[in-house]
């Protein structure tokens, strides 16, 4: 449940803080007083689209914070599947940040996180209804996921979505085949092409590396020979004044008087080993000079004809020369495929049947499911409404099985199509819920299959924004008190503007602005009894409150007890 929300900078609001408890909470206030700017808040928290523009006139940067605690067993296994987990006393805490530069930053108990992780996460925490969601129930797409809720079958579904991604990715795979292999020679002749393009050249990694290396030392060949010139005779061209024969001499010497002074007979080893070392430069540095003297002319040519080669393959197939080699890889396999395409079809529509079976019998189960409980959902949906002021409803839902022949058609739902039908009259045909323009209407319909699945979506914290539009008196009472039963399942809150649903409300808030210091400032004040009796006869009343509208006041919430 929400524990408590701060909210500081956003458009009228410079800073207000709100404490939450369990129970039924109603939010009111005057028109403009700053409700929907609250609400606007709470999106933000839960990943809407941070807008520079909410951030309050003559600031540079605005805070929401809500702390989140008291979750179920089933919350807290969701949350860390997410890799979520509470703190010591077991609550979360989100807060945005938004910059007048346009930069949003997003902290989940205090390391930072990115949106689609908190995305992820809020849904869990909290769901918002408003104008907009009553008008989604036009949208066939959300009646088969309200059944699916219902009848608890989340995890049969998300198997099921598992094994139907596979099957899409097998049926992509061979329509990519397919398209391919339709075009033929084409596309085989110009595969082809490329790959013996490439081969005529045969680069290898680090070839570039090695021709420029190359290129510089021909272009610097006469100062190459001049300087390995003179270190080869300086170690061993010079018969008698070389570094080699003066050692291998002072080795000799060494060896001759190694039996009277011991130690001389290390130092010929060590000796020794230098020579070798010697000899083995002064080779080196020999074939240096003949490759630098063997035609630099030539030898360049050639290097920068290959060079040119290869930033010509370069040009047509990569940046480098590894990227031309990848291509030249995935060349040859789709040559492959297309030479062979017959057999990987067949070998694909195989995997294809064995997928579509798998996801088929996985479909049968929540085809299975859903009928199970859709004469149960009708008259618990149906009941509800009947309470909230609609006593002739009808009420059904239709499922359709989608099929081509005799074959299942499956899609992400499997092959069940679902769409819930109404009449609210007595003797009028039922009709789908899209064809229903009255919003009244629609905001029970949508109550009451919100309370039908209350118990079963797991959602902590429900939050109604003004779902009294369109409908006043008994209705909007028991509007009020169908809320206040949902209530006992999970914390709820409710902007509203009815005086029938606020009196019902656990805790109640009043939204007010005012001028301070030259500019609007919206504030929250938890209402006490002479409060919320003062408030009601406010909604109740016009521009002067009676004595007859402070008296139903307290009725009404007399009423409530």
């Amino acid at each position: 449940m929400l524990l408590s929300l701060h909210i500081e900078n956003i458009a009228v609001i410079k800073s207000v803080d709100f404490s939450f408890s369990r129970g039924f909470m109603v939010l009111t206030g005057e028109t403009g007083a700053g409700k929907s700017v609250i609400i606007d808040s709470i999106n933000l928290l839960l990943g809407a689209k941070a807008e520079r523009e909410l951030i309050r006139s003559g600031e540079h940067i605005a805070t929401v914070s809500g702390l989140f605690g008291n979750f179920s067993d089933t919350v807290n296994a969701k949350l860390s599947d997410l890799g979520v987990l509470p703190d010591e006393e077991g609550c979360v805490f989100v807060q945005r940040i938004l910059t007048d530069d346009g930069k949003s930053k997003i902290n989940l108990n205090g390391r930072s996180i990115s949106l689609s992780l908190l995305k992820s996460v809020t849904p869990l925490l909290v769901t918002i209804h408003g104008q907009s969601d009553t008008a989604a129930l036009i949208d066939t797409k959300n009646h088969i996921e309200i059944v699916d809720t219902y009848a608890s079958i989340q995890t049969q579904r998300a198997e099921y979505e598992q094994s139907f991604a596979r099957l899409c990715e097998i049926r992509a795979r061979i329509k990519d085949v397919s398209e391919k292999a339709r075009e033929g020679e084409r596309l085989k002749e110009i595969l082809e092409y490329q790959i013996k393009d490439i081969d005529a050249v045969s680069p290898h990694e680090g070839e570039e590396e090695e021709l420029v290396e190359k290129k510089v030392k021909i272009k610097n060949s006469e100062k190459i020979i001049k300087n390995s010139e003179f270190v080869f005779k300086a170690l061993k061209g010079s018969e008698k004044g070389g570094v080699s024969y003066l050692i291998d001499r002072s080795i000799t010497a060494l060896s001759q008087i190694s039996d009277v002074v011991v130690s001389y007979q290390e130092y010929a080893e060590r000796l020794r080993d230098i020579l070798y070392q010697v000899d083995d430069i002064a080779e080196e540095v020999y074939a240096v000079i003949d490759d630098a003297a063997d035609n630099p002319e030539k030898a360049l040519n050639e290097i920068e004809s290959r060079l040119d080669k290869i930033s010509r393959l370069k040009r047509k197939y990569g940046l480098t020369v590894s990227a031309v080699l990848e291509f030249r890889q995935r060349a040859a396999e789709e040559l492959s495929e297309i030479e062979n395409s017959d057999a990987l079809i067949k070998s694909l529509e195989q995997k294809e049947e064995v997928a579509y079976r798998e996801a088929l019998e996985l479909a049968d189960r929540l085809h299975e499911g859903r009928c199970a409980v859709i004469k149960e959902l009708e008259a618990k949906v149906k009941e509800t409404l009947e309470f909230l002021d609609m006593p002739k409803v009808v009420f059904f839902v239709s499922l359709k099985e989608q099929a081509f022949g005799e074959r299942k058609e499956l899609s992400r739902d499997g092959y069940d199509s679902v769409e819930f039908y109404i009449s609210a009259n007595r003797g009028a045909e039922a009709q789908p819920i899209s064809k229903i323009a009255s919003g009244g209407e629609l905001s029970r319909i949508m109550l009451a299959l919100k309370s039908v699945i209350a118990d079963k979506d797991g959602v902590p914290t429900v939050i109604y924004d003004e779902i009294d539009a369109g409908v006043s008196g008994k209705t909007a009472r028991k509007i009020g008190i169908k809320m206040h039963e949902l209530s006992s399942v999970s914390q709820l809150f409710c902007v509203t503007h009815s005086a029938q649903i606020a009196s019902l409300g656990d805790t109640h808030f009043l939204i007010s602005k005012s001028d301070v210091n030259g500019a609007t400032e919206t504030s929250v004040r938890e209402l006490d009894y002479d409060g919320r009796v003062a408030e009601i006869s406010r909604i109740l009343g016009g521009i002067d409150v009676t004595d007859a509208q402070r008296a139903a006041a307290v009725d009404m919430l007399s009423e409530r007890g």
